[in-house]
C-alpha cells in the first residue's frame, strides 16, 4: 500500500455534507477509501454521497446530530454493518466561528450549551463509539478539527476548540494501546466562502499582517495534512494538533 492510499479503509465524516468534510469526502474517495457522510443536513451528505458515487466511490449518508449520543451510536452500527468496519475517523462537525466569537456574556446559556455539546461532547461521542470498531479491525486513526482561535481562547468558539486539543492527546493516550492513533488540525483563516464572504477584511489582516507565508490558506492545505494524518507515512504521530495556518501563531510549547 503506497503512503495515501485507502484501499479497503472505511472513513467516517463528521459534518460530511458541505464544506471541509465535503472536501475531506472527495480527498479519501479518490484514493479509494468507502466514505460515511455523518450530518444533520441530509440534503447536504445525501448530494456528497451521490457524487462520490457518480465516480465510482462507495458512500453512505448517514442521519447524525454529533451531540445525540443515540444517533452517533446508531450511526457507528449502521457504518459498520454496511460498509464492514471503521478505520478512521475525522471529528470535523462544529459550529460556526461567527456566531461564538463573541464573549461568553454576549450569548445565552443554551447557546454556550450547545456550543460545547457539539463541537467537544459530539467529539468524545463520535470517539468513544468508533473505537470498539477501529480495535477489532486492528487499530485506526482519528483526526480532529481544532481551530487557531484554540491559542488565544478568548471566546466560547476558542474554549471549545481548545478542549478538542485536550481531548486530542486524552484520546491518544487512552487509545494508544488499541492502535488507535489520535491527532488534530488546527487550520488557520482558510480561503472558503464563508470566510471570504462574512470576514475578508479578517483574511486580509492576517495574510497581510500575522502569517509568516504570504498567501492565501486553501482548502487544499488542509486537505493534504489530513491525508497524511491518516496515512502510514504518520504512523509515528499521535496525541499531535498540527497547526496549519501559514506560520500563525508562531511560538515555542
Amino acid at each position: 500500500m503506497s503512503n495515501q492510499d485507502f484501499t479497503g479503509k472505511v472513513i467516517v465524516i463528521t459534518g460530511g455534507g458541505a464544506g471541509f468534510g465535503e472536501a475531506f469526502a472527495h480527498a479519501f474517495a479518490d484514493r479509494g477509501a468507502a466514505v460515511a457522510l455523518f450530518d444533520i443536513d441530509d440534503a447536504g451528505s445525501a448530494r456528497v454521497a451521490k457524487d462520490l458515487e457518480a465516480k465510482g466511490a462507495t458512500a453512505l449518508a448517514v442521519h447524525c446530530d454529533v451531540g445525540d449520543a443515540d444517533q452517533v451510536e446508531a450511526g457507528m452500527a449502521k457504518v459498520a454493518e454496511m460498509l464492514g468496519g471503521i478505520d478512521m475517523l475525522i471529528n470535523n462537525a462544529g459550529l460556526h466561528l461567527m456566531k461564538y466569537a463573541r464573549g461568553f456574556g454576549a450569548i445565552t446559556n443554551a447557546e454556550t450549551r450547545r456550543l460545547f455539546e457539539v463541537n467537544v461532547i459530539g467529539v468524545v461521542q463520535c470517539t468513544l463509539a468508533a473505537r470498539p470498531y477501529m480495535a477489532a479491525r486492528g487499530g485506526g486513526s482519528i483526526v480532529n478539527i481544532a481551530s487557531i482561535a484554540s491559542y488565544m481562547a478568548n471566546s466560547p468558539y476558542g474554549v471549545s476548540k481548545l478542549a478538542v486539543r485536550g481531548l486530542t492527546v486524552a484520546f491518544a493516550t487512552e487509545f494508544g494501546p488499541d492502535k488507535i492513533r489520535v491527532n488534530a488540525i488546527s487550520p488557520g483563516v482558510i480561503a472558503t466562502p464563508n470566510v471570504a464572504s462574512e470576514i475578508p477584511e479578517v483574511f486580509e489582516h492576517f495574510v497581510n499582517n500575522l502569517q509568516l507565508v504570504k498567501r492565501r490558506g486553501e482548502m487544499e492545505d488542509i486537505v493534504s495534512m489530513m491525508l497524511y494524518l491518516n496515512s502510514d507515512a504518520a504512523g509515528f504521530i499521535s496525541g499531535e494538533t498540527i497547526r496549519v495556518a501559514g506560520g500563525y501563531p508562531i511560538m515555542i510549547s
